[in-house]
């Protein structure tokens, strides 16, 4: 098949679409959309899998969202919370634990629709804060906790009668004793289904084709002009990112004309172009937290929160006849004015039954990590998927063995630095999984080579290396790290400034 690698070159060049771009309109709330919101509200019947059995669970789910919206408009909803009502039923096993007061963390999937199209976001960290417990014999009700918190945006890319409707539920709750001490176990994971197929939409929104002319607010009963024909999403529209050189995208045309002067007409093979990084290269910060595994001492470290700085697009390359486009950015960890994590301290088993506590200590080495973004254009969703490479050096202090000090001296630490490499995966319409702008769950291993330096008048080397260090060049030390959105240096007063520190997930 001949290529027309002109016609496939003049593609835009989505400057401003995708995570790992420029960050623009993912991160700035629309007027038009503020100015149609209303609140939505929908009850939903679950069936929850508590260790006591199935349980039914209803749940009202409430946001501010807007009537409607242009194609690629983002929207933001606002006012999320979700009431989740619990039978007397299912607390016993919670009062069975002498828990005077139960709070949650819920995770909501909410399934996007419009036309043919169809993507599941994840609405992460609806926090409900703790309620009581009501006395056995005293009270046959149940309670309700209502949980809260900000979500990912959403933008659909076709016009059309758009939906909203929550689907799978998961519910972590943590119970507390009359003194507030945690519950042995402290926390229940429980997973909820829809109690049947019925889909409830949180809200219908009206999606109109951004290229058309403004019209009134439509009531939900209205028609929608085009709803039949929504399968085919238009392009995406060629919009210059915040903070860019107004005239970045005449010099990236003109740059784009000259290198299909220089193809072979016979044979045009790709089309990159790489953008020069002064025209895109931006400055952004996030913090991010998580968890690390040591396979060897059967536990996990808590990492974090970690404060990156950002440079995003350092290297920006479009190849409109791939229909790709590859990203590289960099980052460097800052604790203290140094290039480091937090320290974390961490209690293990070490051997399998000798408990050691140990403060750790993960340093950046060598150059600043590097993220590598590659996006795919020419499907609707425009999936992404990231790689974060990171050289690292762990170090060890303040060491104890079944509760006595154990001097390893100040240079205890892995012999030579390790690389940890994190990818995490998403789309970016709508948003959905991780993206570098919105962030979300990076995972990966990681290989711990052997310590040195460890002990004072003794060698302790051999005692960290078959405890800690991985077995020959096998990674199976497990990371998982959660990012928080990036503020970005272009739109300092956006929703995600300062940045935030995200809760990490195990």
């Amino acid at each position: 098949m001949t290529v027309d690698a002109r016609a496939a070159a003049r593609r835009p060049l989505h400057l401003a679409l995708g995570g790992a771009l420029v960050v623009a309109t993912a991160l700035i709330p629309s007027a038009e959309s503020v100015a149609a919101d209303q609140t939505s509200e929908v009850t939903i019947p679950y069936t929850c899998q508590f260790p006591s059995g199935p349980e039914k669970v209803e749940v009202a789910v409430k946001a501010v969202l807007p009537v409607s919206a242009r194609t690629e408009e983002t929207i933001r909803p606002g006012d999320v919370s979700a009431e989740v009502s619990l039978a007397r039923s299912a607390l016993t096993q919670f009062t069975a634990l002498e828990a005077a007061t139960l709070s949650a963390v819920a995770e909501l999937t909410v399934r996007n629709t419009v036309g043919e199209h169809t993507a599941d976001a994840s609405w992460q960290q609806l926090e409900a804060p703790a309620v009581a417990l009501p006395p056995e014999g005293e009270d046959e009700d149940g309670v309700v906790l209502t949980a809260s918190g900000d979500v990912p945006t959403v933008a659909f890319g076709s016009p059309g009668r758009a939906t909203i409707a929550p689907a799978a539920l998961s519910l972590t709750l943590a119970s507390f004793t009359e003194d507030g001490a945690p519950t042995t176990p402290p926390e229940l994971t429980v997973v909820c289904e829809p109690a049947d197929d019925e889909e409830r939409p949180l809200a219908r929104i009206t999606v109109r084709d951004s290229a058309g002319p403004a019209t009134p607010t439509p009531t939900p009963d209205d028609p929608v002009p085009g709803e039949d024909d929504a399968a085919e999403p238009p392009a995406k529209p060629d919009r210059p990112a915040p903070g860019l050189d107004p005239d970045a995208h005449r010099r990236i045309d003109d740059l784009t004309e000259a290198r299909l002067e220089a193809l072979d007409d016979e044979d045009p093979g790709s089309c990159p172009i790489e953008i020069p990084p002064e025209w895109v290269m931006t400055t952004a910060e996030t913090y991010a937290a998580g968890y690390a595994n040591a396979v060897k001492l059967d536990g996990a470290a808590a990492l974090g929160p970690a404060f990156m700085k950002v440079v995003l697009n350092k290297r920006y390359i479009n190849d409109s006849c791939a229909s790709t486009v590859d990203v590289t950015s960099e980052v460097e960890f800052e604790y203290e004015g140094k290039r480091q994590l937090p320290p974390t301290k961490a209690t293990f088993l070490s051997y399998g039954f000798m408990p050691t506590t140990a403060t750790m200590v993960l340093e950046q080495v060598g150059p600043p990590a590097v993220v590598q973004t590659h996006t795919v254009t020419n499907t609707p969703t425009y999936p992404e998927e990231s790689t974060v490479t990171a050289q690292l050096s762990m170090r060890l202090y303040d060491v104890k063995v079944n509760g006595v000090p154990l001097d390893v001296g100040p240079n205890c630490r892995t012999e030579r630095s390790f690389e940890q490499v994190l990818k995490g995966y998403g789309q970016s319409y709508p948003p959905a999984g991780y993206l570098v702008a919105t962030g979300g769950n990076l995972t990966g291993y990681a290989h711990i080579p052997p310590f040195k330096g460890c002990g004072v008048g003794e060698n302790l080397d051999p005692l960290f290396t078959s405890a800690i260090s991985s077995v020959g060049k096998k990674a199976d030390n497990y990371t998982k790290m959660t990012q928080a959105p990036l503020c970005v240096a272009t739109n300092p007063d956006g929703p995600d400034c300062p940045p935030k520190v995200p809760k990490p997930e195990r």
